[in-house]
């Protein structure tokens, strides 16, 4: 597709941040009719998801669709990682809640949070089985897009991650 302009601010196979699904590409620009109107689709996909989703360019903004994030920002949430773990007394399904929310807002910032709040060392309590599909899922979000931005192996994005989390035990010991 030798014509494609910028549209929205995207550039054809660009990687791009959907909230609720993490990082994704832009493959095509494909045009639908929907109820006799036009409608002009950005066709993301979600390569190891093996999802295809096709969102509106007039509604990119209000879904929440983004660039990835700056090095900087990236850097910024490393820092986030390091902090001093912040758990809520207020009731599990309530944090949860949260933490769900968290996650799925796209904020790399407060995936990191989901991360730093929910990681757990050897020598603390185990996990439940809730906490820890929370964790996963958060640790998966924040590795992606790491590894994206920093051009590496989703495996060292995590790798790097879990160094961070394991030096901040480290300190606080």
């Amino acid at each position: 597709m030798a014509k494609f302009k910028k549209i929205a601010g995207f550039n054809l196979n660009d990687y791009v941040i959907y909230p609720s699904h993490g990082v994704g590409q832009i493959i095509d620009v494909e045009e639908q009719e929907v109820l006799g109107a036009k409608l002009e689709l950005f066709v993301i996909i979600f390569e190891k998801d093996k999802m295809t989703l096709r969102v509106p360019t007039m509604k990119v903004e209000s879904v929440g669709l983004r660039s990835l994030s700056s090095p900087e920002l990236v850097a910024k949430a490393m820092v986030t990682l390091k902090g001093r773990a912040r758990v809520k007394r207020a009731m599990w399904s309530r944090r949860a809640q949260e933490y769900e929310a968290k996650i799925n807002s796209g904020d790399l910032i407060s995936i990191a949070e989901v991360v730093r709040d929910l990681h757990r060392n050897d020598e603390q309590r185990e996990q439940s089985y809730s906490e820890r599909q929370l964790y996963e899922a958060a640790l998966e979000r924040l590795s992606r897009e790491v590894s994206v931005v920093n051009g590496v192996d989703e495996m060292l994005a995590q790798d790097e991650i879990t160094e961070v989390l394991l030096s901040r035990v480290v300190i606080a010991a």
